[in-house]
């Protein structure tokens, strides 16, 4: 029971603080007034992370599949 709710809350929490971090970035741009170049680099430089990591998981789980 516990591995299993381990194996849908995981994927649940990571997607919601990765909206929250997006949600955040949002709010930093609104506050520093960045206008919509320096919004949109922002969301680029600050959300390379968060992109990073669901390539990983994309990555691994075509690996653990024989996609790959």
């Amino acid at each position: 029971m516990q591995q299993t709710f381990e194996a849908w809350i995981t994927p649940l929490m990571i997607g919601g603080l990765m909206l929250f971090m997006c949600f955040i970035i949002w709010d930093l741009a609104k506050q520093s007034r960045a206008g919509r170049f320096g919004t949109l680099m922002l969301f680029v430089v600050l959300g390379a992370g968060m992109l990073g990591y669901v390539f990983k998981v994309v990555v691994s789980w075509a690996l653990e599949n024989g996609l790959v």
